[in-house]
């Protein structure tokens, strides 16, 4: 482990993986990572190198039509990597070493004409299917309204849930409120654990383009103060509520997107608690750093920057323009797996 990344984590950071691919699984889990999360884009460029062809054909030949391979083939890699990260769910009972295993992102799709109830109900349906036998399996649903309105039955089915695509504090509460309420169902609290994924870099992007009237000292700020925020507010909601295992923000969305920014600015920014699941590219700059990183996430930026930042930004617009955006890149993804299997299997 590299004296940066030794730092990071004695910082009181916890580092997952944005990827299952088998080889960087093994290399970040040796750097220190206890977790890892998955999605359509990482399935798909683990299929284009070739290095997964035989596994592939192996479920298309049993039959499988290509959607059904793509899942197979996610939760072959899945399962490889909870298997390595599987000792830290047990050495902390249950607090870490999970592994995030997205839903059916073309529940989301704009052309689905499926009501939110029955979409609703299809997540939970899903939830149930791929957490089966799989006690380190995060089960990760986006804040949109069908994903929201699963979180209480997936809570008090026992299952480990990961809320991605949250970029306000609207879409967060409701998402907390959902699964506390379902985690009260249960007969013991002992297992119950959450996270919420708070999408860091994509709001600065997002600021940069639509408020180029924010001062130097705010511009690229937007992401981080929301990130902290909503961070202080989930420590404040659970401080009362004694559940024996944590229940977190990941901050998600952590690589930078200005050329001009260091690699490891939301790292940095972010440091001391929680979870970062940052992208493997963003792991190796940590690591070859020599920077020594100490807890920053509970100081926020100079007041009138905060000022600044809370009332020059429209933040419901922010949440509205962002979430689009962030379907498509959820649902598209996932239609370009399928299309990459069949091409694959000759299907």
């Amino acid at each position: 482990m590299s004296a940066s990344i030794r730092s990071l984590i004695k910082s009181g950071t916890r580092l997952w993986l944005d990827s299952v691919d088998p080889t960087l699984v093994s290399s970040n889990f040796a750097l220190g990572a206890t977790g890892a999360t998955s999605n359509p884009i990482i399935i798909a460029d683990l299929i284009k190198t070739g290095r997964f062809d035989s596994k592939l054909m192996s479920f298309a030949k049993d039959g499988q039509p290509a959607e059904a391979a793509a899942w197979l083939m996610t939760d072959y890699l899945v399962t490889d990597a909870e298997k390595v990260f599987r000792p830290i769910f047990d050495t902390t009972k249950g607090d870490d070493g999970y592994v995030s295993f997205e839903l059916d992102p073309l529940l989301e799709d704009t052309s689905n004409t499926m009501p939110v109830e029955q979409r609703a109900a299809r997540y939970v349906e899903l939830g149930k299917a791929w957490s089966k036998n799989h006690p380190n399996r995060m089960i990760k649903v986006p804040a949109t309204p069908a994903g929201l309105a699963s979180l209480e039955e997936l809570a008090a089915a026992e299952i480990p849930l990961n809320v991605t695509l949250i970029f306000s504090k609207r879409q967060y509460e409701q998402a907390r409120d959902a699964v506390w309420k379902g985690a009260q169902r249960r007969k013991s609290l002992d297992t119950f654990k959450s996270v919420y994924s708070i999408f860091v870099s994509r709001i600065d992007v997002y600021t940069a383009a639509k408020y180029s009237g924010l001062t130097n000292d705010a511009q690229g700020l937007a992401g981080i103060l929301n990130a902290k925020l909503l961070w202080a507010e989930n420590q404040s909601f659970w401080s009362g509520k004694k559940t024996p295992l944590k229940q977190e923000i990941i901050f998600a969305s952590t690589g930078t997107k200005s050329p001009s920014d260091k690699p490891w600015k939301y790292v940095a920014a972010l440091a001391g608690s929680d979870i970062q699941t940052n992208p493997p590219q963003t792991n190796d700059a940590v690591a070859k750093s020599n920077e020594t990183f100490s807890r920053t996430i509970d100081t926020l930026p100079p007041r009138q920057v905060v000022d600044e930042l809370l009332t020059k930004i429209d933040w419901i617009r922010l949440e509205e323009d962002l979430m689009r955006d962030g379907l498509a890149k959820f649902a598209d993804p996932h239609k370009a797996l399928l299309n990459l299997v069949a091409t694959k299997t000759n299907q």
